[in-house]
């Protein structure tokens, strides 16, 4: 005989449907990300906690908020070669004007990547009338589980928002996952990476707790002779409690009865609190595959760039790359028709990033114009100068001779000095010598 699934009762069920959470997440899950897990050192880890870790908290902002800047436009590829910007394409209202009625482009792609860093999930619900998306809404990665049904193979994504669960087909979520191992859903980060964040808040716990105590460890106190009475040792213990907090720092101390104070201390240094807590920031940047100096912390071994174009080609190629390219890769699976992949793509926006200086700018551009694959108005772009007239002819080296003129000149060449032996032939030789 099957056995019936138990059933929440009434008051629990309500509290669930109060906090919002779907009754299959029960089994513990929930309390897990909302409460933390529990680690070695003995800090529960959240994605709350450790976004009080001014590393945590600097890796997810700078993802988030670089690639929310960066400029993300909609393609269409030319029969011959080349592309064209879709801007008469109804996908590039969306992911480039106004995604829906709340968020701004650079909005929506910040809690996408925060989402991706952070809970290794993104998923956006796609709105539509009638057969046309209209709008995109992204939702809150905690409040979606993903299930294969067994009967279509497909997943279904169970979202659960205000206390109401309803389930959306694959169909309507884009879902853009961060690495992960089963295919199906990213690694969140907080999570696998519980142990060392764990170790880092502890830290930051115990240097805090040094810093809080102006008498920074307990201390003994010694009397010439003779044994006090615990209503002595009790009196004396609190009258000296005043003297360990750090606004105690400069007070003096009375004691009585030839009593001595013997310090008992630990500085940071003997503790290797400063090593600990350096290690650690390189730890937790390793999680997110951010260079340490992005995040500013600066040392021999983390800023090993010369410059700073180097230090954002590392940066580009090493942790920004990956992401954007598994999110252009979604837009194509999910946004765009099928019917137009081949026509249609979007593409982020990296030259930003790898500006280098005047000096270097300038020797860019000037090899781009003489060697042809760059013309004058390309670059008013790129330095958000407005084009010149005539800046969109392509020139090369050979004296800018225009691209489209090669070939030609020489045979004007050659007619022109055929045209002069004609005419020298026709003078007298006389004149042929005088001239």
């Amino acid at each position: 005989m099957q056995k019936e699934s138990k059933q929440p009762g009434r008051v629990r069920a309500a509290l669930l449907n109060w906090l919002g959470v779907p009754l299959s997440l029960t089994n513990g899950a929930w309390l897990a990300d909302a409460y933390g897990s529990p680690t070695a050192s003995g800090k529960p880890v959240s994605v709350d906690s450790a976004m009080q870790l001014s590393t945590v908290w600097a890796c997810v902002r700078l993802l988030s908020e670089t690639v929310s800047t960066l400029p993300l436009r909609v393609y269409r590829k030319r029969a011959g070669g080349g592309r064209d910007v879709a801007s008469d394409h109804w996908l590039y209202g969306l992911l480039c004007k106004s995604p829906n009625s709340e968020m701004t482009p650079g909005r929506f792609r910040l809690f996408i990547v925060a989402s991706l860093t952070v809970r290794g999930n993104a998923y956006v619900e796609k709105r539509r009338i009638g057969s046309r998306i209209v709008a995109l809404h992204p939702l809150l990665p905690q409040n979606v589980e993903v299930k294969r049904d067994s009967t279509t193979g497909r997943l279904n994504y169970r979202v659960t928002e205000n206390g109401k669960v309803r389930t959306l087909q694959a169909d309507d979520v884009m879902h853009i996952r961060g690495f992960g191992l089963d295919g199906i859903c990213g690694i969140q980060p907080v999570g696998a990476g519980r142990e060392i964040i764990g170790a880092a808040t502890a830290a930051n716990e115990a240097s805090a707790k040094i810093f809080a105590q102006g008498m920074q460890a307990s201390g003994i106190l010694t009397v010439e002779a003779g044994t006090l009475a615990k209503e002595q040792r009790e009196r004396i213990r609190q009258n000296l409690t005043t003297f360990s907090q750090s606004t105690a720092a400069g007070k003096l101390m009375v004691l009585e009865a030839g009593m001595k104070y013997q310090g008992i201390t630990m500085n940071p240094e003997s503790a290797q609190m400063l090593a600990t807590r350096g290690f650690n920031v390189e730890e937790i940047c390793r999680w997110w595959g951010v260079p340490p100096f992005m995040v500013g912390h600066m040392d021999k071994a983390s800023s090993w760039a010369s410059s700073v174009e180097a230090q954002n080609l590392h940066f580009l190629t090493s942790c920004l790359r990956p992401i954007l390219d598994n999110i252009e890769q979604e837009i194509i699976r999910c946004l765009v028709p099928r019917e137009e992949w081949d026509s249609v793509y979007a593409e982020f926006s990296v030259e930003g990033l790898l500006r280098a200086d005047s000096a270097g700018r300038a020797a860019f551009y000037n090899s781009a114009l003489q060697n042809g694959w760059m013309n004058r108005n390309q670059v008013c772009a790129l330095e958000n100068l407005p084009p010149i007239p005539g800046g969109d002819v392509y020139t090369v080296q050979s004296n800018l001779t225009p691209l489209q003129s090669l070939g030609t000149a020489p045979a004007q060449a050659d007619a022109a000095r055929a045209a002069l032996r004609a005419w020298l032939a026709e003078l007298p030789t006389a004149e042929v010598e005088t001239a």
